[in-house]
């Protein structure tokens, strides 16, 4: 296998940021919604999202930059991730406009609002989930803002649920890859996680194979 090197120190933040973003994939999207203090909605796309935590539910996403969102994070402590589903894929593209902080994504886009249930910023009516989050904390990192809210509401729609469970392919999450490339799902695997003493030839206590 022939490999080609990349030295972050050798080339511009830019150029890494590129190529980052082209093999972290896919990377799921935080569709946040916030309300600033004169009372703008602001909703925006951001690419790099995780869980952060199980117990107490934390989910986390990165500010590249100062933008609205965490303007209006800082000043307002809550915010709503609302999942972006392919059915949107546009209107999810076009809510990552430079907008000027006075204009609201909502309208400019032509989206709906729903009432958040705990918090003040509006969640997408059609997006099939919202989960609510005040501010646990902020972590700075070079250019970039790590936003880590507690979820202290979550709405799933009826539709795409099998008893309590989402089904991920009724949700049909849209995903971001390198450049202007957009993932959607595709075939579903299902594959059980093997535990050690059902693995062939099993682990004893002390960590040896027995044979």
């Amino acid at each position: 296998m022939v490999r080609k090197d990349f030295d972050p120190a050798q080339m511009s933040s830019k150029d890494f940021y590129q190529l980052l973003t082209a093999v972290v994939v896919p990377r799921p999207i935080a569709w946040v919604s916030t309300t600033s203090v004169d009372g703008v909605d602001n909703l925006a796309p951001h690419s790099f999202y995780t869980v952060a935590s199980v117990d107490p539910p934390i989910v986390q996403f990165t500010s590249v930059g100062e933008k609205d969102s965490l303007r209006n994070i800082q000043a307002r402590g809550e915010f709503v991730v609302n999942l972006t589903p392919a059915s949107l894929f546009e209107e999810v593209n076009a809510t990552g406009t430079d907008f000027p902080a006075a204009v609201s994504e909502f309208d400019a886009v032509g989206l709906s609002r729903e009432s958040s249930t705990v918090v003040g910023p509006p969640r997408v009516k059609d997006s099939p989930v919202a989960l609510e989050c005040q501010l646990h904390s902020f972590l700075e990192l070079g250019n970039c803002t790590l936003v880590f809210g507690r979820v202290v509401y979550a709405v799933v729609s009826a539709g795409v649920l099998d008893g309590d469970h989402p089904q991920i392919d009724l949700l049909e999450p849209l995903s971001r890859l390198g450049r202007n490339e957009w993932g959607k799902l595709g075939p579903i695997q299902e594959l059980r996680r093997i535990r050690a003493k059902d693995w062939p030839g099993h682990f004893g206590a002390a960590g040896q194979g027995d044979i």
